[in-house]
C-alpha cells in the first residue's frame, strides 16, 4: 500500500482545515493510500513561500516517509506558478507523487504535470486580476474623494503626550483618552522626534 501525506491550508483563522482533511482522508482511502502524516497551515496566505506546515512537509519528504502528497486543490499548495513548480520539482526529484483532489490530477506522468502547471498559471492569473481590480477600485475611490485606509484618530495628541510625560502609566493614559497603549507610545515617540 502506498503511503500518503496530506497537506491542508486555510487563509483565515475562522476557516477550518478539518473540512479539507475529511475529504482528503476519504479520497486517499478510495485511491488505496495509507495516510501516514498530515500537515496543516492555518490562517496563512498561499502567497507566502515560507509556511510552517509546508516547510515541515518538504523537510520530511527528504526522509521519504511517504510516497505521495495529496492536497484538496493546487492553490492550497501555492498561489504563484514559480513557487508551485519549485515544490513540484522538489517532490518529483525525490520520487514523490503530487495529487490534487479538486482538479483530479496527479504528477504520475507528463500529462498530469502539464495540467498542474496550466492550472497553477490560471490560479496565479486569477489572483493578479483580483489585485488589479482592487487597485482600480481604490484609484476610483480616491478620484471620487473617498478616504482609503484608517480614519485618523480624533484625539488630543498633545494632551496624551502631556499626561504620559507627567508620569501617568501607559494604561492610565490609554484609558483616559480611549486609545491603545501602542498609540500612546507612538504619539510620545513622535513628539520626542519633533522636539529633538
Amino acid at each position: 500500500m502506498k503511503r500518503a501525506a496530506l497537506y491542508m491550508r486555510v487563509s483565515t483563522i475562522d476557516q477550518h482545515p478539518e473540512t479539507q482533511a475529511i475529504e482528503l482522508r476519504e479520497f486517499a482511502a478510495l485511491r488505496g493510500f495509507l495516510v501516514v502524516e498530515e500537515y496543516v497551515d492555518h490562517g496563512i496566505s498561499g502567497t507566502k513561500a515560507r509556511r510552517p506546515g509546508l516547510d515541515k512537509l518538504l523537510y520530511d519528504a527528504h526522509r521519504r516517509p511517504f510516497d505521495a502528497v495529496i492536497v484538496w486543490s493546487c492553490d492550497r499548495m501555492a498561489r504563484s506558478t514559480k513557487h508551485f513548480l519549485q515544490i513540484l520539482d522538489e517532490l518529483n526529484h525525490l520520487g514523490i507523487q503530487f495529487i490534487s483532489q479538486r482538479e483530479s490530477m496527479d504528477t504520475d506522468g507528463p500529462l498530469g504535470r502539464a495540467m498542474v502547471t496550466i492550472i497553477s498559471a490560471i490560479a496565479e492569473l486569477e489572483r493578479s486580476l483580483i489585485v488589479e481590480r482592487v487597485r482600480a477600485g481604490m484609484r476610483r475611490a480616491r478620484l471620487e474623494g473617498r478616504r482609503i485606509g484608517r480614519v485618523p484618530l480624533d484625539v488630543d495628541r498633545s494632551a496624551i503626550v502631556r499626561d504620559r510625560k507627567s508620569g501617568l502609566s501607559l494604561t492610565k493614559v490609554a484609558r483616559r483618552h480611549g486609545v491603545s497603549r501602542a498609540t500612546v507610545c507612538r504619539f510620545v515617540n513622535e513628539s520626542n522626534r519633533i522636539s529633538s
